[in-house]
């Protein structure tokens, strides 16, 4: 399921939202107090796969809401409030 190495690779890395899981390299990490463990069981690096797009979705859902609040439509011309 996993097996442990010395340190991921020195390449660009994102945190799974809050938890202990970060992908480097196209590779999932478990980050622990005693160091990193890579993930390779395929169907838990999935689901992993699949948390983080859905992740991805909310952030920008969220993010265009906000927008959305901050440049408030302008009213057209003969519509009334």
């Amino acid at each position: 399921m996993s097996s442990r190495t010395p340190s991921p690779p020195p390449t660009h890395s994102e945190r799974l939202g809050r938890s202990p899981v970060v992908r480097r390299g196209g590779q999932w990490w478990l980050v622990t107090g005693s160091g990193p463990i890579l993930a390779t069981d395929p169907t838990f690096t999935g689901e992993l796969d699949r948390f983080a797009d859905a992740m991805t979705a909310a952030y920008q859902a969220v993010a265009d809401l906000r927008s959305q609040q901050d440049n408030p439509p302008t009213p057209h011309p003969g519509w009334r409030r």
